[in-house]
């Protein structure tokens, strides 16, 4: 509202944000779901422990100091964050602290390329924190369409956060006021009140003894799953960010809906089709995706096979103010027939 209020006849003078209110009702919402959950498993008569389960056998847990035994046993055990190997790196929080933050910083590092780091970079940006954004190559989301990055890119350096490309942490200083200096390989320094590490996440999964059981591991760790999420091991299966496949909850969700079917209710072929899954960012602005970048299609079909069709507009929701976005869009086409292999689009108003 600090960019786009008084545009729209808003007296933002006063800029009071209240982040306990925001955490408080985070908080409330999340608890709201939990409950939810609880109550759905309750009706259909589900089991629930809570404890920590560690493999016995291809067939059984223990959990509690209980041996559970099943015929089928699902890991989904997901991921968490990573924290950088440097002196100092404890001083700095990741994602699942963010909201467990008292106040909002008044100066915050964000350290990371990825579609967290880029999101939690824009909303303490938005909330009026001075906020810098570190990432290791030239810009962030390296891996999404070059229309998307540039776009990103271009917004950022007009409104912020600011962007440090090339950036490498070297340490984390912890000062006598508080305060958190983060040093870089090429000798800068910069001095804030909170630094987030979002430089990616790991699969949870070496609390679970999983030698015990036999399953196949790859070189990161991540669980070795089919198409129809079968570890090497029968009556074992894997779904979510523990097998390294699309890291997103409703892609989970849905892996493991089609692989209930197929248990449970006689769809011996149902299974999660993860080509062409739609993927978008929280960012400021927002990105949406699916497909093929235009690289990956030239790549894959050539550049003769490959035509582009793209579109720019102001948006809408800031056509009136000082702080005009583009909206831009992009069509990744391919062959005589120029099939539609891509779809990439950033802005308010897409």
């Amino acid at each position: 509202i600090h960019l786009y209020g008084p545009d729209y006849g808003f007296d933002t003078t006063v800029n009071r944000f209240d982040w306990a209110t925001l955490v408080k009702n985070r908080s409330a919402y999340i608890d709201r779901i939990h409950n939810s959950y609880d109550n759905v498993l309750g009706k259909n008569k589900v089991e629930v422990i809570k404890g920590f389960a560690r493999f016995v056998d291809a067939h059984s847990v223990e959990v509690n100091g209980e041996i559970i035994t099943a015929n089928h046993i699902l890991i989904a055990t997901g991921g968490r964050p990573v924290h950088p190997s440097i002196p100092g790196a404890e001083y700095g929080i990741d994602s699942d602290g963010f909201f467990e933050l008292d106040a909002l910083p008044k100066r915050t590092a964000v350290i990371g390329a990825g579609y967290i780091a880029v999101e939690l970079a824009g909303v303490v940006n938005a909330l009026g924190s001075e906020t810098h954004l570190f990432v290791r190559k030239h810009a962030p989301l390296r891996s999404f369409d070059p229309l998307l990055t540039e776009t990103l890119v271009e917004v950022m350096n007009s409104e912020g956060p600011a962007l440090h490309t090339e950036s490498i942490p070297k340490a984390v200083i912890k000062n006598v006021d508080g305060s958190l200096t983060l040093q870089l390989e090429n000798g800068s320094e910069y001095t804030v009140d909170c630094l987030v590490w979002a430089i990616g996440r790991e699969p949870a999964n070496d609390a679970l003894n999983i030698d015990a059981a036999g399953v196949a591991l790859d070189d990161k760790g991540y669980i070795k799953v089919d198409k129809f999420q079968n570890t090497n091991v029968s009556g074992i299966y894997a779904v979510g960010d523990n097998t390294g496949a699309v890291e997103l909850t409703p892609v989970a969700v849905a892996a493991g809906r089609r692989l209930s079917e197929r248990l449970f209710n006689n769809k011996p072929d149902e299974h999660l089709d993860y080509s062409n899954i739609p993927t978008v960012v929280f960012s400021h602005p927002p990105i949406g995706t699916v497909g093929l970048t235009e690289p990956q299609a030239r790549e894959q079909y050539g550049d003769d096979q490959v035509k582009v069709y793209k579109s720019s507009f102001t948006a809408m929701y800031t056509a009136v103010t000082q702080h005009r976005q583009p909206c831009r869009m992009k069509l990744v086409c391919v062959g005589a027939d120029e099939k539609i292999v891509g779809i990439h689009g950033i802005g308010f108003g897409m």
